[in-house]
This record gives structure tokens, C-alpha cells and sequence, in this order.
């Protein structure tokens, strides 16, 4: 039995068991991998205390601050369910189960995929969901990156330096995203920006040679090697089943990080909260954890 089991080692999940470890809680972290979504960034220039830092290496100190506790995290290992059984809390995953008096989900979202002809067939053949761990197979070559906020500029941006060509897909008629990053994109020489174009098809052989599009409704051919699918995100929380959400797949929760089953509380982008950012999910998760011990202190559960 523990009194706490936290989903999730992104910001949310990792911020939430130094904060449980500190308050010398029982617990224990279950995750896929550790870093989330942060690992998979390039530059973040609006974490404070860090004017620039790459994604990884944000990602590695915020796992060389867990480590320093001796905290129990079992990674690789997916969550299947949660539910609540009496007084406590069960969780499933691929491996067995675990129980809790109370339960942390920071398990964040994953790359949305475009459902379009050859995406299952060319994915790791020429097309990829992640800049960060994929752009340098492309250098020199001509990439697409498909979408038009924050992830796709990050993306575009990456790949200036190491692509010779690279055209960014938007499917609206201007592009989303911090200012900034704008500003350095339309700067850029070898990005190309195409608004108002949709991807209808992924093409090759083996691997990748070019895109089907429409472009101001006009279906045209464009030829590159690399395509990086920067769409959006979503969230990862089927195994929830019995906890509300919305219509996005976003826990719902309150100001306390409780959700509609009490002693199961969630943080970071896997909930409803506004804004997709490191520094809002791991102070959800700093305030799931304290509303975790609060909760616990309130209620008597064996020792």
C-alpha cells in the first residue's frame, strides 16, 4: 500500500514527487518515460532562471532533482486504468497493479496524428512526430514541417540549421505561436511558409519523396524527404474512464487539482487547465502533490 502513486514524469509528475518526497510521503511514480513532452523541445526561452536551455537538458535537470530522492519510479511501464475501490485507489498497468489512498495523473499529451493516406506506412520511413530527436537524418535535405503554433515553429526552427529547405505547412491563414518565434521564422532564408494549405497525402517508395497538397484549393505536388508532423497535442487519458473530462479528452479539475473522484487529483496538460506550458505544469504539479498530503492528513486511513 502507498499512500500516494503518481502518473507521469513530465513537469507536473516529476515537480509533484519532489514535493511528496519532501513531505515524506509513501509513494511511487509510474511512467512511460521520463521528461514528457519538455525532452522533446528544442529552445525554451521562458522557463525562469534559464534565459535559454534546450529542451533535454531542462528535462535532465528536472530528473537529477527527483533522483536526489529516493524515490521509487517504475518506468516503461503504461498505465491501462485507474479506479476507485472503497477507500482506495487502483492502478492498472501492463505490468500489474498498485494501490493508493491517493493518486497524482500528470501522464500530459502525446503528437496528434494527421490521419491522412501514408502516414502509417512512411511513420520512422521519412516522417516523424519529433524535431528534436529526428531532425539531424535530414540534413541538407528538403523537409515539410505540417502545422502552424508554437511545436511547429519550434520545429522549423531546428531545422534551419540543418535542413537545406524547409517548407511550413499551415493549414491557416497566418500562423499562431509566440511573436518572437514569428518573427524569427519569416526572418529565416530557408523557411518557406505556406498558409491556407492543406496535406491531403504522404508519398514514396521506401521512404518519403513528397506531399500531396491543397493549396488555395489547388492540388499541387511538393517534393521533400523529411516530413515533421507538428499539429497539436493530445491528451493521454484514456485509462481515466471513470474521471470527467471535456470534450478534448482533458481532465477536468478545480483550483485544488481534485477531479470528480475524491483522492484522485491530476496536473499538468493532461487536465482542463489553460495555457500548455512547463512552468504552469509543474506548479499544477506542485499544487497536486500539497493537496495530496492535505487530503490524506484529512481522512483516516490505516497506517
Amino acid at each position: 500500500m502507498y499512500e500516494l502513486i503518481i502518473i507521469g514524469a513530465g513537469p507536473a509528475g516529476i515537480t509533484a514527487a519532489v514535493y511528496a518526497a519532501r513531505k515524506r510521503m509513501k509513494f511511487m511514480v509510474i511512467t512511460v518515460d521520463i521528461g514528457g513532452q519538455t525532452a522533446l523541445s528544442g529552445g525554451v526561452e521562458n522557463y525562469t532562471g534559464y534565459q535559454f536551455i534546450t529542451g533535454p537538458e531542462l528535462a535532465a535537470k528536472f530528473e537529477e532533482h527527483m533522483r536526489k530522492y529516493n524515490i521509487e519510479v517504475k518506468e516503461n511501464e503504461p498505465v491501462v486504468r485507474i479506479c476507485k475501490a472503497q477507500d482506495r485507489v487502483i492502478v492498472e498497468t501492463k505490468k500489474g497493479k498498485y494501490a493508493a489512498y491517493s493518486a497524482i495523473i500528470a501522464s500530459g499529451k502525446r503528437s496528434r496524428e494527421l490521419a491522412v493516406a501514408g502516414e502509417k506506412e512512411f511513420k520512422n520511413r521519412g516522417l516523424t512526430y519529433c524535431a528534436t530527436c529526428d531532425a539531424p537524418l535530414f540534413s541538407g535535405k528538403e523537409v515539410a514541417v505540417i502545422g502552424g503554433g508554437n511545436s511547429a515553429l519550434d520545429a522549423a526552427l531546428q531545422l534551419r540549421h540543418i535542413a537545406r529547405k524547409v517548407y511550413l505547412i499551415n493549414i491557416g491563414s497566418y500562423l499562431g505561436g509566440d511573436a518572437i518565434m514569428q518573427e524569427k521564422v519569416m526572418a529565416s532564408k530557408i523557411i518557406t511558409v505556406l498558409n491556407n494549405t492543406r496535406v491531403t497525402a504522404i508519398l514514396g517508395d521506401k521512404f518519403v519523396s513528397g506531399l500531396k497538397i491543397m493549396r488555395n484549393d489547388k492540388e499541387e505536388f511538393l517534393a521533400v524527404e523529411g516530413v515533421f508532423v507538428e499539429i497539436g497535442l493530445v491528451p493521454n487519458s484514456e485509462f481515466a474512464s471513470e474521471i470527467e473530462k471535456n470534450e478534448i479528452g482533458e481532465i477536468r479539475i478545480n483550483s485544488r487539482n481534485e477531479t470528480n473522484i475524491a483522492g484522485i487529483f491530476a496536473a499538468g496538460d493532461v487536465t482542463d487547465v489553460p495555457e500548455k506550458q512547463i512552468v504552469i505544469a509543474a506548479g499544477e504539479g506542485s499544487k497536486a502533490a500539497l493537496n495530496a498530503f492535505r487530503y490524506l492528513a484529512q481522512h483516516k486511513f490505516p497506517d
